[in-house]
């Protein structure tokens, strides 16, 4: 899931105090509503399915982002349906709009999409390879269709690199999550298991710490989604459907996000990768995107570090006492531990 420790909780809000009859106004032929629930799955979106007189629609109430960016994601999706990417645009209103800003809010509808998520564990070698090979075409085809003078300028603007995790601040936040999950009352296994988590890894940090990566390289960013995993893609069958929540599309390193993307679809219940499944996915990634194997192997270094030094689940419960990401945790916390015992086979499975 997203590294995103200072989000707060969603809170839904009731069908009656969703501003549905003014939105469906702005379009044409949405018909009346008659029907709306919250979309259970994803921690950080705002989701329902609505259900109108003239048939099913996603609608999304963005939590951040301006009404700008929100449509330079939708033109950007609009972009990638005409090269073939599976993705779901939003409808337009009757001006030819995307984004519907109401009551100070930024609303978008969206054709609802029959699918289902697929976990890693649920796929094959074959679809790993096509999993691969559809993170490449989005890397490829997003530089091909951000092209206008903003989206140059946001390119430009990236810095090209960017600090990692520094060990003396990992430190002080262990020490401080230490306190918390101690003084739990009352405690329960989870704290017991974060505890026992927060103390492996600041004795791994101690013996890893001169491996701090450098800087990230500015010639290997490029467009990216900034949120590929399993709840964000739709599945019918085998076959992908649609990429979805496009929140973070943003100039990054791309190769980190597939890295990033493997982490988290291919993880298994006790933390270890299936690394026979990932050397299949970065196989294809690299054959469609154009990444070379040392751009592969960086990527995977600054991840690797990236989970060594990363707590976000630990935060939003302790500091946040937002409890929704709890179920990941002992996977997450397991696979940084692993992934630093198997640092060179891990290393391998992405650029061998």
């Amino acid at each position: 899931m997203p590294y995103v420790a200072t989000a707060p909780p969603v809170v839904d809000l009731p069908f009656a105090l969703l501003p549905l009859g003014d939105l469906l106004r702005r379009y044409d032929d949405c018909g009346d509503p008659l029907a709306c629930r919250p979309v259970a799955q994803g921690l950080l979106n705002r989701g329902y399915r609505l259900t109108t007189t003239r048939g099913t629609y996603f609608l999304k109430h963005h939590l951040d982002g301006d009404r700008e960016s929100i449509a330079r994601q939708h033109r950007a999706t609009r972009r990638l349906q005409a090269l073939g990417v599976p993705v779901a645009p939003p409808v337009r209103d009757t001006e030819g709009g995307t984004v519907a800003v109401i009551g100070g809010h930024c609303y978008a509808l969206h054709p609802w999409i029959d699918g289902r998520h697929r976990t890693g564990a649920q796929l094959t070698a074959a679809s790993s390879r096509r999993l691969g090979w559809l993170l490449g075409a989005v890397h490829t085809c997003l530089e091909q269709v951000m092209e206008s003078a903003t989206d140059r300028t946001d390119r430009l603007t990236y810095d090209g690199a960017y600090d990692s995790a520094a060990p003396a601040d990992t430190f002080a936040l262990i020490d401080e999550l230490l306190g918390l999950a101690r003084g739990r009352t009352p405690r329960d296994g989870f704290d017991s298991l974060a505890e026992h988590r927060l103390r492996e890894r600041r004795a791994l940090l101690e013996l890893h710490a001169h491996h701090r990566p450098p800087p990230a390289a500015e010639a290997a960013t490029g467009w990216v989604h900034g949120d590929f995993h399993p709840l964000n893609l739709l599945y019918r069958g085998t076959d992908p459907v649609a990429i979805v929540d496009w929140d973070r599309l943003s100039v990054q390193p791309r190769a980190e996000e597939a890295v990033r993307a493997a982490a988290i679809f291919f993880v298994q219940p006790s933390g270890e990768l299936d690394l026979v499944k990932v050397r299949a996915y970065a196989r294809a990634y690299r054959l469609v995107s154009g990444a070379d194997a040392a751009e592969l192997a960086s990527a995977v270094h600054r991840v690797w570090w990236e989970r060594l030094n990363d707590f976000w689940i630990l935060r939003w419960r302790y500091q946040l006492d937002d409890r929704r990401a709890d179920p990941q945790f002992p996977a997450v916390s397991a696979l940084a531990v692993w992934w630093t015992r198997r640092y060179e086979d891990v290393c391998e499975a992405f650029a061998g």
